[in-house]
C-alpha cells in the first residue's frame, strides 16, 4: 500500500518516512501544499497523511480539493493546534482522522491501519516469531503457554521487535517508533520497558529470548 506524507518540517517528514518504509508501506514525501495535492492524487496512494500547516497551499485547501477528486481517500492531518475547535475544522472539512503533535509513531501507525482497514483495503492482524504471537487488535502477547494483555506501549515495542525479528534494533530506532520522534533520548525507559516483556513472557526457567546489544539497542531471536 502507498502512503503520502504531506510535511515541511523535514526532520518530521524523514521520520515518517522511514517508520512507515520499515513497516512495509510504500512512501510519497511532498514538503508543500502543491506538491502534496499532486501526491495525493496519485491514484496509487490508498491514505494521506498531511500536515494542516504547509507553504503555498494550505493544508485545508489540500484537503478541499482532495475530496472534491478523490472523496473516498483517508486523509489523517497533523497539526500542532490542539484546540478543539481546530480538530472539529478539520474533520467537518473531511479529514477522517486528526493528529496533534508531539505524536508518537505507534499511534499514527495504529491510526493508519484502522483507517486503512475502513477503506477495505486490509491489514495485518496477527505478528509472529518463533513460539511467540501478538495480535495487534487486542495487544494480547502469547508464548506457549503464557498469554497475556499487554499495555499500548508495551505491544508497540513487541510488535516493533517481532517485525524486526533476528535484527539489532537501534535504540533511537525504538524510541522514534514506540515513544515518539521528540522523546528524550537520555531517557532508560526502553531499557525499563524489555525488562516488562521478559517477565510477562518468561516461560518456567525460560526468559524471553529478547538479547541486550551493548551500547546499540536490543533483537528479538526468532529461532526459540
Amino acid at each position: 500500500m502507498k502512503i503520502a506524507v504531506v510535511e515541511d518540517e523535514v526532520a518530521i517528514a524523514d521520520f515518517l518516512d522511514r517508520g512507515l518504509r520499515a513497516e512495509g508501506y510504500e512512501v510519497l514525501v511532498a514538503v508543500d501544499g502543491s506538491a502534496g495535492e499532486r501526491a495525493a492524487l496519485d491514484p496509487d496512494v490508498d491514505l494521506v497523511v498531511l500536515d494542516r500547516m504547509l507553504p503555498g497551499v494550505s493544508g485545508d485547501e489540500v484537503l478541499e480539493r482532495v475530496r472534491a477528486s478523490r472523496p473516498g481517500l483517508p486523509v489523517i492531518m497533523l497539526t500542532a493546534r490542539a484546540e478543539v475547535a481546530d480538530r472539529v475544522e478539520g474533520l467537518d472539512r473531511g479529514a477522517i482522522d486528526y493528529l496533534t503533535k508531539p505524536f508518537a509513531f505507534d499511534e499514527l501507525l495504529a491510526r493508519i491501519r484502522a483507517r486503512l482497514r475502513d477503506s477495505g483495503n486490509g491489514s495485518e492482524t496477527t505478528l509472529t516469531a518463533g513460539r511467540l504471537r501478538l495480535n495487534l487488535l487486542t495487544r494480547e502477547a502469547s508464548r506457549g503457554e503464557v498469554a497475556v494483555r499487554l499495555p499500548e506501549r508495551e505491544a508497540a515495542f513487541l510488535a516493533h521487535l517481532m517485525r524486526n525479528a533476528g535484527q539489532v534494533c537501534p535504540r533511537a530506532e525504538i524510541l522514534g517508533t514506540v515513544w515518539g520522534y521528540d522523546h528524550d533520548p537520555g531517557t532508560n525507559v526502553v531499557p525499563v520497558y524489555a525488562g516488562y516483556l521478559r517477565r510477562k513472557l518468561a516461560l518456567p526457567g525460560e526468559p524471553l529470548p529478547l538479547e541486550t546489544v551493548r551500547g546499540v539497542g536490543y533483537r528479538l531471536r526468532a529461532d526459540e
